[in-house]
């Protein structure tokens, strides 16, 4: 049995539910990972552990620096250009370059409707068919009558925080228009009625899809 020391050295301080997806081998066959908001790289240590092509950006040069430094001492200081900075709504990366992208607590940051698509439009595009996308982010699922809408899109939490909030019915409507699939029901964790975090997993289908209009 692995000590709670191995586990961690393993997996580091990966996101619940992206650890779920690794369990049940959902991602076995996935050979390039994007990390989109990448931040110091804590989604990322048992890809850079297991001989995976591991890219990722970020807004913030400091968090770069530390997953560049990271990475190197992983895999080589060779790896450390496959981390930059970089916004989400402008990706230096070629269509359809990933197996997986993951964006874990970053798309409910987006500033309006528009930065949002704009975000999701570009993480779409450099995912390969057939693809994985691994997203968490805030939504209104289960607090609806607790949230307050301030405009464009975003609303005040009862925790406090301003974010950009989705729903469920959002979250369908834009994966049938991405041109995906669910291969995971949404799930939503209510934390004490404070806040919704929603997990939403996507395949993307074979066939090439538009996703300039969501």
């Amino acid at each position: 049995m692995l000590t709670n020391h191995q586990i961690r050295d393993t997996f580091g301080d990966i996101d619940i539910y992206l650890f779920d997806q690794l369990l049940k081998g959902t991602y076995a066959n996935c050979h390039t990972i994007l990390d989109a908001g990448c931040g110091t790289g804590r989604n990322l240590i048992y890809f850079l552990k297991n001989g995976h092509q591991v890219y990722g950006v970020d807004q913030n040069p400091e968090a770069i620096a530390r997953i560049q430094e990271l990475a190197g001492q992983l895999c080589g200081f060779g790896i450390k250009n496959n981390f930059q900075v970089s916004p989400i709504e402008n990706l230096p990366f070629e269509e359809a370059k990933f197996d997986l992208v993951i964006s874990s607590a970053v798309l409910h940051f987006a500033q309006n409707l528009e930065h949002f698509e704009a975000m999701l439009a570009e993480m779409w595009r450099v995912l390969k068919p057939e693809g994985y996308f691994f997203c968490r982010l805030a939504s209104d699922i289960g607090i609806e009558s607790a949230v307050r809408f301030i405009g464009n899109g975003r609303y005040m939490l009862p925790d406090g925080s301003e974010r950009f909030l989705v729903n469920q019915e959002m979250l369908l409507r834009i994966t049938k228009k991405l041109g995906g699939e669910l291969h995971e029901p949404i799930k939503t964790t209510n934390v004490q009625n404070m806040r919704s975090m929603t997990t939403w997993c996507v395949k993307k289908q074979a066939f090439k899809q538009n996703p300039d209009s969501l």
